[in-house]
């Protein structure tokens, strides 16, 4: 009470002392109070950054506690609303700008019952705690007494999922019959896991060495208790809902337009996620003009290899050809080990400013690795010592081709995925959460954009790599088809997937796994194409006005300054770059 009556006092003497200083000083007081109350409703990034009781606790996902949430973000966003910004400097602009922005977004997601979908084709829920516990490192008995009373807790926070499912059962808001399908293999796969204790038990492994024998031993007793007596049972009741309970209900239609609100719900994803106006029709008319242009490439690096054939017999000799194949793990990854540290070699050509924070080649894990995406960065944390990843899914060999390589590492990993974030968590002078903010038209806008970079780093050695690059940017072209396609328009799964089967080489698992997730994640996958080609333009607006003066790794350094930011807000923020450079 006493410092929140001394911030009042503050924010008075600012009013007597200036407007400017006033809106400065209710904007820092407004950041602050969202920020501690994101920790206190946010155990898990609150127990990330230190808070040992927060260790201990999973989310509260009551419907009464989404209320709530909601309650108090509608009146952050009243007081931001309150603050003049006009005078504000530039980079609090931008601050604002982006708070808006988040405030808008939870309040546009809690209009609709996102709770009763926790979950996509690959992920959600039920992958969490595992998630959990290959990033957590506990460093005394503290820490590694509140991780097993997390575990011990997940039983509950398990229930309150399935509760709020039974709601969204009873509203008819549910996931496609498809979806859940791949979410009940992977909970079998995890019970089925052979390292299904040494998984949960994987952060106590960071305890020090200098511990007690029998400290140690007393701690990793806890855990097998509670892995055993609560993970593990939790785990197979979840099993036996989702199998007897939830999926025998769930709808066969496979359009969120379909479910009650779906459709202005959609609508508002496609905004969150493109960070634009741009309506569903919009998307779906940029997708098939770019889909149409890219064709065009593919044709004439078809006739650079000296294929004799039709496109659809290229695309078949790609997807079969034996020498495009390993026949093992270990062979992936060495593969894409040796492309990532050539595109390591290749940084300082392309950016003046590189992170501290390094990144390994690591193997998705068996567990989720059959419904999962061909490849994805996981973030890493300086502060708790763990580097980024560069997840390489090793599963089904045979649909995964080497000539995807390249494109797929720039994308994941430097200059793309890693690159981006790891400067992001070295802003200087910014609020936290703009270090950890991700919007998805920024952030995978870039990751594309990443893999064109590819062909000025010489990271395409031959026509096949280079018609892997063209492959992916189909695949994100065609995803402004088909998710709009899906959710908008009324198609099935079939005809989605076919504009994927006929202009790209894609392997055909890939394509399937890829259709569920644009079916099972409404509007996430329009922000790739959309972002990438507004870096694509900006880069363009900034070389024809600028001539000899233009710079490619000031342009790339600039881009990344502010961290994920809007598109709108990039633009202005290029167009005041390009006025600097030419002074």
């Amino acid at each position: 009470m006493m410092i929140r009556i001394l911030q009042t006092l503050v924010v008075g003497f600012l009013l007597m002392a200036g407007p400017v200083l006033a809106q400065e000083a209710a904007l820092k007081s407004l950041i602050r109070d969202v920020r501690a109350f994101d920790m206190r409703e946010n155990p898990v990034m609150a127990g990330r950054e230190g808070d040992l009781a927060a260790l201990a606790q999973w989310p509260d996902i009551s419907a009464s506690a989404r209320a709530r949430r909601a309650a108090i973000n509608a009146r952050f966003a009243k007081r931001l609303e309150a603050i003049d910004q006009s005078d504000l400097e530039q980079g609090q602009k931008v601050t604002a700008g982006l708070l808006d922005f988040v405030l808008d977004e939870r309040l546009s997601r809690a209009s609709f019952n996102e709770a009763a979908l926790p979950f996509t084709n690959d992920s959600g829920f039920h992958t969490e705690a595992t998630s959990l516990a290959r990033s957590t490192r506990t460093t005394n008995a503290g820490e590694a007494k509140a991780w097993i009373a997390r575990l011990a807790a997940l039983p509950s926070y398990l229930d309150q999922h399935k509760d709020n499912m039974r709601a969204g059962l009873q509203s008819g808001i549910t996931q496609p019959a498809l979806v859940v399908d791949a979410v009940i293999a992977t909970i079998k796969g995890t019970l089925d896991n052979e390292n299904f204790y040494t998984d949960f038990a994987a952060p106590l492994a960071f305890l020090p060495k200098s511990m007690g024998k029998d400290e140690r031993a007393a701690l990793n007793a806890e855990l097998a208790n509670a892995v055993k007596n609560k993970v593990r049972p939790a785990y197979e009741s979840l099993l036996g809902f989702m199998e007897e309970e939830y999926r025998p209900q769930t709808r066969t239609s496979i359009a969120i337009s379909d479910v009650p609100g779906g459709k202005a719900y959609y609508a508002k994803l496609v905004r969150i996620f493109t960070t634009t106006n741009m309506t569903p029709d919009e998307v779906h008319e940029l997708g098939k003009s770019e889909v149409a242009r890219i064709r065009k490439e593919m044709e004439q690096v078809i006739m650079e290899t000296g294929f004799e054939g039709t496109f659809a017999e290229f695309l078949n000799f790609l997807r079969t050809d034996p020498q495009f194949y390993v026949k093992t793990p270990e062979a992936l990854l060495r593969h894409a080990a040796w492309i990532a540290k050539k595109a390591d070699d290749a940084m300082p050509s392309m950016f003046g400013k590189l992170p501290r924070l390094p990144y390994g080649v690591r193997p998705v894990p068996d567990a989720i690795a059959p419904h999962y995406t061909t490849a994805r960065y996981w973030p890493g944390d300086v502060r708790n010592h763990r580097a980024g990843g560069y997840m390489v899914n090793t599963y089904a060999l045979d649909q995964r081709p080497l000539y995807e390589l390249p494109a797929l590492t720039l994308h994941e990993a430097v200059p793309g995925h890693h690159h981006q974030f790891a400067l992001a968590q070295e802003l200087e002078n910014v609020p936290e959460f703009r270090k950890n903010l991700y919007l998805t038209a920024f952030g995978e806008g870039w990751g594309l954009y990443a893999e064109k970079l590819g062909l000025e780093m010489g990271m395409y050695t031959t026509p096949y790599e280079n018609f892997g690059r063209l492959t992916y940017e189909m695949w994100r072209a065609c995803r402004l088809v088909m998710d709009t396609g899906i959710h908008a328009m009324g198609w099935t799964r079939e005809q989605a997937m076919a504009c994927l089967k006929e202009n790209s080489a894609l392997a055909l698992h890939n394509i399937e796994t890829e259709t569920d997730r644009y079916i099972s994640w409404p509007g996430q996958a329009l922000g790739y194409k959309i972002g990438e080609l507004t870096i694509v333009r900006l880069r363009t607006k900034a070389e024809e006005a600028l001539g000899d003066k233009f710079d490619v790794r000031a342009f790339h350094d600039e881009v990344l300054s502010d961290g994920s930011i809007t598109m709108a807000m990039l633009e202005a923020e290029i167009d005041r770059w390009i006025e600097g450079q030419g002074e």
